[in-house]
């Protein structure tokens, strides 16, 4: 009983499967990172790509997608 304690202790076996685990975490967060960002331009330019496959013309309400130059000094102004 005791020998096998101590080769449980020992053992690495799950030492793997945490290291995916903080690599997906990371993936994670840089993914919720990149929708906040660009969730709009893309969400906008997604809405145009199908009106135009419908066939449909842009309207007055419809807005085009703005990409603004992001510096150290405005990045986190969320414009």
């Amino acid at each position: 009983m005791l020998r096998r304690m101590r080769k449980l202790f020992r053992s690495e076996s799950g030492q793997g499967m945490s290291e995916y685990l903080i690599i997906v975490a990371l993936v994670a967060v840089a993914a919720i990172a990149i929708v906040s960002l660009f969730g709009n331009n893309i969400r906008t330019l997604f809405a145009n790509s199908t009106n135009a496959l419908a066939g449909e013309t842009a309207n007055a309400q419809g807005s085009t997608a703005s990409v603004t130059k992001k510096t150290l000094k405005n990045f986190g102004d969320g414009k």
